[in-house]
């Protein structure tokens, strides 16, 4: 099959999201279909073609009010030209998938990443200006792909839409990667979180509560974003500076050690559909915290993840944080999620039933 990914974000290794998952099935696809994605390039500074492990690459330029929903001229003309035995859009709450179906194709295939509202009010005021290009793009799809029960429901909800038309494929993992990583010993304890650093995701926090634990319990923070500043600035005016660690870019076998090392993994993002990244912490068999909110609620178990109701109180997100040092070094049983986290082998095998459907 001849197969086009159209991904709102710059497609490389390490930036996460949308485009990581566009990355990862893309790649896999590419030994058996010959795949090419449209994706779009904030900076102009990244190559405008390229090929990558046998993925044909097109970058567009893109212009993004208040970050968000990524507008590309230069997109939406070559899409008018593009011909594909199968277009596969992504992201609804982003320009370019509302425009894949421009492509002359024989089958349209969304996934969403839909997670209904934002912490932003600008945002908030558009996606309801946006919902009838919302509809017009799903009526459009032969086929939508959720990632989650929680997503498909929001779907059904938010959109009327009917449940038989929705497809749930999760995110995966690529299993192999865990397969050798060992527990090191450190002279601290860890909380962990990885992610973008915006308020959204609950980071700030993690940084609140840190003076009513021990001192030696360290906040490590892998991400980007531009709270950072404010983490930092906030956390001396704490005196907890010390014990606050930001990463950035690590290679992925560092990062998966941080899975690992950990003592607590912990989201408190608002929205999500999925969340791979408590995916990859229950793989590597870190005892998670998550707001119990959105797609986070359904890894809630009460037995390797744990939630806790927004708005956040900080005594009692400090005490299950406690909670959960106790248990580390216990029996952990990651194959109750076996339907929740799959290899992304299987992600695609699933994928390519949906095309030729």
């Amino acid at each position: 099959m001849n197969i086009l990914q159209v991904c709102p974000h710059p497609y490389e290794r390490g930036s996460g999201g949308i485009s990581e998952h566009v990355r990862c099935i893309s790649e896999r696809l590419a030994k058996r279909h010959d795949v090419t994605v449209y994706a779009t390039d904030p900076s102009g500074m990244l190559p405008r073609y390229e090929l990558i492990n046998g993925v044909k690459v097109e970058r567009y330029r893109r212009f993004a009010p208040s970050n968000a929903y990524f507008f590309s001229w230069e997109l939406l003309l070559k899409l008018r030209n593009a011909r594909f035995d199968v277009v596969h859009g992504h992201g609804y709450h982003a320009f370019p998938m509302h425009i894949a179906p421009l492509a002359n194709t024989g089958k349209f295939v969304v996934t969403t990443h839909f997670h209904g509202g934002s912490p932003s009010v600008f945002r908030n005021c558009l996606y309801g200006l946006f919902k009838p290009v919302g509809e017009i793009s799903l009526t459009k799809a032969d086929a939508i792909i959720a990632v989650s029960e929680f997503e498909k429901r929001l779907l059904c909800t938010y959109f009327k839409l009917e449940a038989d038309k929705i497809v749930v494929i999760p995110n995966g993992l690529d299993l192999s990667e865990f397969a050798c990583l060992k527990r090191r010993r450190r002279g601290f304890r860890s909380i962990l979180y990885v992610g973008r650093l915006e308020r959204s995701k609950g980071v700030q926090f993690l940084v609140e509560v840190l003076p009513q634990l021990d001192d030696d319990v360290v906040l490590e923070m892998v991400g980007k974003g531009s709270l950072r500043e404010f983490l930092e600035n906030r956390a001396k005016q704490l005196g907890v500076r010390d014990r606050v660690l930001f990463f950035q870019n690590l290679s992925r076998r560092d990062l998966l050690q941080k899975y690992v090392d950990s003592d607590a993994f912990v989201l408190l993002s608002q929205h999500e559909a999925y969340s791979l990244v408590v995916a990859e912490a229950l793989t590597a068999g870190a005892y998670c915290i998550v707001a119990n909110t959105s797609g986070l609620s359904e890894w809630v178990d009460g037995v390797n993840c744990f939630g806790l109701g927004l708005p956040l109180d900080l005594t009692e997100l400090k005490a299950l944080i406690s909670d959960v040092f106790e248990r580390k070094g216990q029996k952990f049983d990651v194959k109750m999620w076996k339907s929740k986290i799959l290899d992304w082998d299987e992600v695609v095998a699933q994928l390519e039933h949906v095309y030729c459907s």
